[in-house]
């Protein structure tokens, strides 16, 4: 897909048909209800007001006049309203609350693994799906990038039912061309389309070098978090003697003999090390990291995110 066919798909999204959603399995459409359910939950019981203090709107907009009362500001007096009514009036404002929220989703071939009951892929789109809810519920405008090494498709950001379900229906059941990840060209496709602020979730395992340029320059336009997905077996191999590793994305293997305690050491030790450089590189840049386990809880790290920045904000 050229960067010019992508711009024409970003303001022309084809609308659902009913035979676009009777041609979902029913294992798709089994996926997408427990989806609802488990965000209807969150959203309601969980979240409350976590979502909306966490991410505020743009600013403050103009809601009314109203007679001036001791103690108002006088900054804000409308004065030539003042000046018609012969006593002081002054303007109200509201904030505004709407937003724009993006989603990122990184479809790579990397994504086609876990050790646990769920791949790394299938966890980013439920955590995808999780944040489209909510924004949804909370009557924000979402929109989504797919990409690998290759933007695979793109969603405009719009409000509404049936869009939410486009969402959904697209990040649960994409089947990519591409096989490895290309960071960069998520970030400069939302830099080069999306001209109002926005918050921008990038969903990946962050299996690429070299992004950080592009990266630097959506943080200064937007307000991006990362999302980094894992599984415990990248980083911890199992001792089942002499293994062929390969790389899913690139097809290169290595053999591995993980009952070598020093080399399953030093393997573990660099997974750390540059998940730790990456999450420092990116709160350098004043982005925000939340890390998800395919073994572990996937709301419960958003939960705790939501409530932290709420804090902060």
């Amino acid at each position: 897909m050229t960067m010019t066919q992508t711009i024409k798909d970003w303001f022309r999204e084809p609308t659902p048909t009913a035979e676009q959603d009777r041609n979902l399995s029913p294992e798709l459409l089994q996926r997408i209800k427990a989806i609802q359910v488990k965000t209807n939950h969150l959203v309601n019981d969980i979240m409350a007001g976590e979502y909306v203090s966490a991410f505020k709107g743009r600013g403050m907009e103009f809601s009314e006049v109203r007679e001036y009362q001791p103690g108002d500001d006088v900054r804000l007096i409308d004065w030539n309203v003042t000046a018609r009514m012969n006593q002081p009036f002054i303007k109200e404002f509201k904030e505004e609350r709407e937003l724009t929220l993006i989603l990122l989703v990184d479809v790579s071939s990397s994504g086609e693994f876990g050790s646990a009951e769920k791949l790394k892929n299938e966890v980013s789109a439920e955590v995808a799906s999780i944040l489209a809810f909510a924004a949804i519920k909370n009557n924000d405008k979402i929109g989504l990038i797919v990409f690998s090494d290759k933007i695979e498709h793109t969603i405009p950001p719009k409000k509404g039912k049936a869009h939410i379900w486009n969402i959904i229906r697209t990040i649960l059941n994409f089947k990519p061309e591409g096989k490895g990840t290309n960071l960069s060209l998520p970030l400069e496709y939302l830099l080069n389309i999306q001209k109002r602020r926005a918050t921008a979730f990038l969903i990946s395992d962050f299996q690429d070098d070299n992004y950080e340029a592009k990266l630097k320059l959506a943080k200064q336009k937007h307000d991006l978090v990362a999302i980094s997905i894992a599984d415990q077996r990248e980083e911890i191999l199992p001792n089942v003697g002499l293994i062929q590793l390969e790389d899913a994305e690139s097809g290169e293997t290595l053999s591995v003999d993980t009952s070598d305690d020093e080399m399953t050491r030093q393997y573990a030790k660099q997974f750390q090390e540059k998940r730790r450089e990456r999450k420092t590189y990116f709160h350098s840049i004043g982005i925000d990291t939340i890390e998800i386990f395919t073994n572990h809880s996937l709301t419960e790290p958003i939960i705790r995110y939501f409530k932290m920045r709420g804090k902060k904000h």
